[in-house]
């Protein structure tokens, strides 16, 4: 897993006054590492127009610009003229290179953003707006200068950013390029190094971002074992019996030796399952709220819940009134998508917010949340899911949008459930759990508008450690 920041500025100023490194040398190897990257992936006879703004990630396209000047066909813009000192500096070294300097985008193969980088805060102004119109429109390859102009510090993004295939992030990754509203914006992404090495620039963060290497499946490693080794799972059936049918079978191919439905009624369910009215006396995990609806009563709740087997907490129950007793127990997961978490938000007293409103800054509030609640794991759904306990943040970016289809979060539930039931604590099932399910998407080949709870299923039956 990589390290996450909300901001790096702090990163750039320890440079500076521990290891003597100027912000020219910073700029100079941040230029080099976009030049390289060019180099490597484009044609030199690639026609390249970089569009610089006044300050500092202006002065890096300027210096992009400089580096590229001869090998490729190079022009810059400055739409706002250069304004800060290294923008400045950049621009008079570029000068007397005689690169050129343009003031309308004309047709080419690459257009580089440098116009406004991770500092900038303000909404734009219509000059702007018409600026990154045209950008986004013309046929080229798009690359972002450390981040992509609309991408805020803060994690708000403009209703008008520039939509990049590529974004060169300078020295670490930032925390707001992970958001949902990015994930369309952002395009690939790599780090590129500012004359130091990663692991000297930077320092420990509670925010991560997930890798697939992170993965780690419950391979059965003791030959003398049987069903009841591996953990037994207690799903509760509610109206919407499928639901709790997707979980129950998703856990199975996680592992899990025995799942059994909790039902008042008898179901017709998979012969691979079995049904109960009661919780069986050796269950490991429970995982309950899937298609719930009103099946069952606060007290009948209350008996199957008179224990302190781990739980996971899904979709009705984020409307359920026994959810705050809960949430005073310990080894819980909750899987709230963003509709589930405003419900959820307000529930626990911390306030009424708008799905919107959660959108634009999810990180945000998922710290109010585990603040309040360290000793709960959370997992909120979306583009790209945040996994959090206490003050450990974690980002999975490998969602898809093939998982938009009813009984994908079912599926969720069941894999989180299933590790819970061999063992895992609550945070390790959580992020092991999001990893399977979007690496068993990923492997997935059909359309991306096809699948079915099935086929994931399926495909989590086929999934190798990395």
């Amino acid at each position: 897993m990589q390290n996450l920041y909300k901001e790096v500025g702090s990163l750039d100023r320890r440079c500076y006054e521990q290891f003597e490194l100027s912000e020219d040398i910073l700029m100079e190897h941040a230029a080099d590492g976009m030049a390289d990257f060019i180099r490597a992936n484009y044609d030199s006879e690639s026609k390249i127009i970089i569009i610089c703004g006044s300050g500092n990630n202006g002065a890096d396209g300027i210096a992009l610009a400089r580096l590229l000047h001869v090998d490729f066909n190079v022009e810059m813009i400055l739409p706002f003229g250069a304004k800060s000192k290294m923008a400045q500096l950049q621009l008079k070294r570029a000068k007397a290179l005689h690169v050129n300097i343009i003031d309308f985008l004309e047709p080419c193969d690459i257009v580089v953003d440098a116009l406004f980088g991770s500092g900038f805060s303000r909404s734009f102004d219509n000059k702007t707006e018409a600026l990154l119109q045209e950008m986004n429109m013309i046929d080229a390859e798009k690359i972002a200068c450390d981040i992509p102009s609309g991408i805020h510090l803060d994690g708000t993004v403009e209703k008008l950013s520039f939509v990049a295939d590529v974004t060169l992030s300078m020295g670490a990754l930032k925390l707001s390029m992970f958001l949902d509203k990015a994930k369309d914006i952002i395009g690939r992404y790599y780090v590129l190094d500012l004359g130091i090495s990663k692991h000297v620039y930077e320092v420990e963060s509670n925010y991560k971002l997930l890798e697939m290497d992170d993965l780690n499946l419950p391979y059965r490693n003791i030959e003398n074992s049987h069903k009841g080794s591996y953990g037994h799972l207690s799903v509760i059936c509610g109206e919407k019996e499928g639901a709790s049918i997707i979980a129950g079978l998703s856990a199975l191919c996680c592992g899990a030796g025995l799942v059994t439905l909790i039902s008042n009624e008898n179901v017709n369910i998979p012969y691979e399952l079995m049904q109960s009215h009661l919780i069986p006396p050796n269950t490991t995990a429970i995982s309950l709220g899937m298609g719930l609806g009103q099946e069952f009563s606060e007290d009948e709740l209350d008996k199957f819940l008179d224990n302190d087997v781990p739980l996971v907490i899904d979709a009705d129950m984020f409307l359920h009134p026994i959810l705050l007793k809960l949430l005073a127990r310990e080894r819980v997961v909750l899987t709230p998508h963003p509709k589930e978490f405003v419900a959820l938000y307000k529930a626990c007293g911390l306030g009424e917010i708008t799905v919107d409103e959660l959108q634009n800054r999810r990180f945000k509030y998922v710290e109010i949340f585990c603040k309040k609640y360290p000793y709960i794991t959370l997992l909120l759904k979306g583009a790209n899911v945040i996994v959090c306990e206490n003050d450990k943040f974690f980002v999975n970016p490998h969602g898809s949008n093939i998982l938009a289809k009813g009984g994908s979060g079912d599926v969720l539930s069941g894999i989180i459930a299933a590790f819970l039931a061999q063992g895992y604590t609550p945070l390790d099932a959580a992020i092991n759990g999001t990893l399977a399910h979007s690496k068993a998407a990923k492997e997935l080949t059909c359309n991306t508008y096809a699948m079915t709870p099935n086929d994931l299923i399926q495909s989590l039956k086929r999934l190798k450690q990395s």
